[in-house]
Parts: structure tokens; C-alpha cells; sequence
């Protein structure tokens, strides 16, 4: 399972404006998101000037009740459908770890978007301020009703549970080794002897605290993981997509993707499982991003 990653760590630190200038000062600012396909309803609000770079693609920094958001726009964008936004992909945990992916969906024209909000486990105070930065992205800036959704190891949390309160502002989910169960992770074994997983006492004491619930059978029974969360993922027909190494001892997938898929499917929901022989928690993604790219691009552009 994943600590803070190095960049969730560059950008916490960039909260404070001291250091934001001593990083920024070290990149060169790039261009602005390009005007193609933009109807009249795309073009309210700019924003804020860019200060660094990632891979090339200028990266913006927005604040969001007290939070630095990441903003990575593509150089060309892609031609938008009549009534619709700026297309995004929002990153629940850990940006930047898909490298393939998120470079290619800039390159097809879709923002890469992080809100950090660590060690909240998608829990209610992180869905206040998901909520918060959503109304503000597709209020004040453009960006489009319906995110895709990416959710990697302990984000999966939280894209299940954005998803599952707001099954209308989601065209889909690619899960990466998400966590689906807060009893396999982080409870676990330790926790739970029906469980394989190791767990992480420090974290499944916080998931405690968050959610105000301080004894472990009532935390069981509280519906608090993704697998508790799916029948408005159904009714709302939002494609999922899984990818997994079958080895995965920290977030064993037949506890967490396997238990996801035969409930979503048993709804009536649609979900594509791609495992990956003999691999554990890491690395993400793919080494050819193709099928998670070819995934969003078509969820996004469903009528």
C-alpha cells in the first residue's frame, strides 16, 4: 500500500506560497489549453496562470478550500460535443504513478486533475471538499459535468464513494489495485482472520477516527467500502474497468476487485477485469496504456 507519493508530497509542500516559488522558479511556464471545438458555455473563467511543467504539458495550481489542487491541461485539446465541458480525468490518489496513461490522455486532449485530500480514506470530510473543487472546475472553468474517475490502491475509495453519492457527475472508473473493502484493507488479517491481507493498523485507526466509529464490528457493518456502494454505480450504468496483479498480497484482488465485480455484476452493471499474471501491488497500470485509454475515451463519449 502506498505512502504519499513523491509528487502528492511536492504538492502539499507548494500549499504554502514560500515554497511554491522556490519550486515553480526551477520550471519554465507553458502554454495555455487551446481553443479548438470551445463553445460559448466552455469559456468562463481562465485558469490561473501556469508556473510549471509535466511532461511537457503546462501544470496549473488552483486552490480549493485551503487545498492547492494540480491541474495538468493538454496543449491541443480535443474537439467537445455541443453541451459539454472541458474533458477530465480526476486522480483520487497518487498522480502521477500512471505515467503512460496520464501522458496519453493529455495528448487526447483530456485534463489530469488532483485534489489532495490524504489519509481521509474517501470518507465524509474528503467528499466535502470533492464536492467544493467539482462545483468549482465546472462552474467557474468549463470542465464537463462528468469526470472519468481513476482510482489507485487506497483511492479507490475514493472514486467508489464520490461515485456512489454522485452517480451523475461520472462517466466511468478505471480502477488500479483499487482497495473495495476497508475490512481487507486496511483491517485486514489482524482485524479480520477471514481476510489475507496484512492491513496497516495505523491507517485502519485513522479510517476509525474519520469515520467516528471507534469499535470494529459496527465499522463492518457502517457500508463504508466500494463493495457497500454499487447500486447507484448500476442504475446509473457507469462502466468500470479493473486492473490487477492476481498476486496482489497488500490488496489481495479476490477480496477487493473479485468481490466488486461479481456484485456489480449480479446489479445488471458493466465491468472489464484486466489481470496481471503474477504481479503484486506494484507497478501500476500497463505497460501498453492502449485498452484504459481506448476505455475512457469511449465511456466519455457515450450519449
Amino acid at each position: 500500500m502506498h505512502a504519499l507519493s513523491s509528487i502528492q508530497r511536492l504538492w502539499i509542500t507548494m500549499s504554502s506560497t514560500t515554497s511554491f516559488t522556490k519550486i515553480t522558479s526551477c520550471f519554465i511556464a507553458a502554454g495555455l489549453w487551446a481553443g479548438l471545438g470551445m463553445n460559448a458555455a466552455l469559456t468562463a473563467g481562465e485558469l490561473p496562470p501556469s508556473h510549471a511543467q509535466w511532461q511537457g504539458f503546462p501544470v496549473h495550481q488552483l486552490e480549493s478550500g485551503g487545498r492547492q489542487a494540480m491541474i495538468v491541461m493538454p496543449i491541443t485539446a480535443r474537439e467537445i460535443p455541443a453541451g459539454r465541458g472541458k474533458p477530465w480525468v480526476w486522480i483520487g490518489e497518487f498522480p502521477h504513478v500512471l505515467n503512460d496513461f496520464e501522458t496519453r490522455m493529455l495528448r487526447e486532449g483530456f485534463a489530469i486533475v488532483y485534489l489532495p485530500t490524504p489519509n481521509q480514506f474517501g470518507l465524509a470530510p474528503a467528499m466535502k471538499a470533492w464536492e467544493e473543487f467539482y462545483d468549482r472546475l465546472t462552474r467557474d472553468y468549463g470542465f464537463d459535468q462528468q469526470p472519468a474517475l481513476v482510482g489507485i490502491s487506497r483511492g479507490g475509495l475514493y472514486v467508489y464513494n464520490w461515485a456512489s453519492r454522485h452517480p451523475d457527475k461520472v462517466c466511468c472508473i478505471y480502477g488500479d489495485a483499487p482497495v473495495c473493502d476497508v475490512l481487507s484493507w486496511p483491517a485486514g488479517q489482524p482485524v479480520n482472520a477471514q481476510y489475507k491481507g496484512p492491513g496497516s493498523a495505523p491507517n485502519w485507526k485513522a479510517l476509525k477516527e474519520i469515520a467516528g466509529i471507534a469499535n470494529d464490528i459496527e465499522i463492518a457493518k457502517a457500508g463504508l467500502s466500494p463493495i457497500d456502494q454499487l447500486e447507484p454505480l448500476a442504475k446509473a450504468k457507469i462502466p468500470l474497468l479493473h486492473v490487477y496483479g492476481d498476486a496482489d498480497e497488500v490488496v489481495p484482488w479476490d477480496e477487493n476487485t473479485g468481490v466488486l465485480a461479481t456484485r456489480y455484476k449480479a446489479l445488471g452493471g458493466e465491468i472489464t477485469l484486466i489481470p496481471k499474471p503474477g504481479v503484486k501491488h506494484h507497478p501500476h497500470g500497463l505497460t501498453d496504456s492502449t485498452p484504459i485509454v481506448d476505455f475512457v475515451k469511449k465511456s466519455w463519449l457515450k450519449p
